[in-house]
């Protein structure tokens, strides 16, 4: 079975004779195969082979390339098993993030005792941070129908309406421009529940004179993509008015600092750095932005003293906040993908404070 994308494993290197792939995400990548129940192991001799159950026979024999294919009647790592023992693999890496102690523990029994398991850092996530262009193009895309969601939502923002409402119009629009689903549960929130990084919506109704927190996110052929806005139901006063500049300036400014070879922490503190010029810094709580794909929170993390080297290809978010207890928040994020000379915003709404 060929990869969609080669593992970047070096088996011998790690002196294993197998690793077994269980994480969803990390299946779909390398395989192709998009249900929720697979797995795949790398063998340092011969084909990689596909595991999932009879429900996905039709969809895996779509998907995943021809060559090794298996389908266990009972459970998965059953099947896992019997193939560790035809192969007399004796060495197996396994995911330890991806592999819970209730199937690690099934797997140990079934196998030999003179197998040995060995846990894994995540080395797939590694690779996903750079996209390839297919994925650059999904993530386009995604981000798109994420931002023309926004502006069709917009249509429905008037006093009265619930935050859960509004919430349930823009995910409504995002499936028809063609979303396969949100890439996380929308938020939406108002007046002093802004002050909440991850408000969930409720029935509280939006008034007049009010800040209104919006963030959003879509998967489109696998690929997720996020963007905030903060709005204003009124004519905002000049206190917000002058928030809201700070935090443009602040996630300007983090705009400017992605590119090749800085630091995900770099980034952070730039960010940082504007809003304490402000006196705003002690109300941002949250890291400055986050690598998505097939998830919608994948590495890098841009926080503090993350060292991970920005590359070329990497998609990002950059999303400062400032956020107080009482007052409200504001947050501005766009998904960014870092290029070869600095990066390029994907996101088209404005970042102008929209007053409704």
């Amino acid at each position: 079975m060929s990869l969609r994308h080669e593992s970047g494993i070096d088996l011998a290197a790690l002196e294993l004779d197998a690793v077994l792939i269980a994480g969803v995400e990390n299946v779909r990548y390398l395989s192709g195969f998009t249900g929720s129940n697979g797995m795949l192991l790398l063998r340092r001799e011969g084909n990689p082979i596909f595991f999932t159950d009879p429900r996905y026979t039709i969809q895996a024999a779509q998907e995943v390339l021809p060559r090794t294919r298996v389908i266990p009647r009972g459970a998965l790592i059953t099947g896992v098993a019997s193939e560790i023992k035809r192969s007399r693999a004796r060495r197996i890496g396994f995911e330890k993030s991806h592999i819970s102690f209730d199937l690690y523990g099934q797997l140990k029994q079934l196998l030999d005792t003179r197998c040995e398991l060995t846990p894994l850092p995540d080395l797939v996530a590694r690779q996903r941070m750079i996209k390839d262009e297919r994925e650059l193009a999904a993530i386009r895309e995604s981000v798109l129908i994420n931002s023309q969601a926004f502006e069709r939502g917009l249509k429905k923002i008037r006093p009265g309406i619930s935050e859960s409402e509004l919430a349930g119009e823009i995910e409504y629009q995002m499936r028809r421009l063609g979303a396969e689903k949100p890439a996380f549960e929308t938020i939406v929130a108002c007046g002093a529940r802004t002050a909440l990084p991850h408000a969930r919506p409720t029935r509280q109704k939006l008034t007049a004179n009010q800040l209104i927190l919006i963030d959003m996110g879509t998967f489109r052929d696998g690929y997720a993509s996020d963007m905030t806005r903060t709005l204003h139901l009124g004519a905002p006063p000049a206190k917000i008015r002058r928030m809201y500049q700070a935090v443009l300036e602040s996630q300007l400014a983090g705009i400017d600092a992605v590119r090749p070879g800085v630091t995900a922490g770099k980034v952070d503190r730039v960010v940082r750095g504007v809003l304490k010029k402000h006196g705003l810094d002690r109300y941002f709580m949250h890291s400055t932005g986050h690598g998505l794909g097939l998830e919608i929170h994948e590495s890098p993390r841009l926080g503090k003293g993350d060292r991970t080297v920005l590359e070329a290809g990497m998609a990002v978010t950059i999303e400062p906040g400032v956020y107080i207890e009482g007052a409200g928040g504001i947050r501005i994020e766009d998904t960014v993908v870092v290029t070869q000379s600095g990066c390029e915003v994907l996101t088209p709404t404005t970042k102008e404070l929209i007053a409704i």
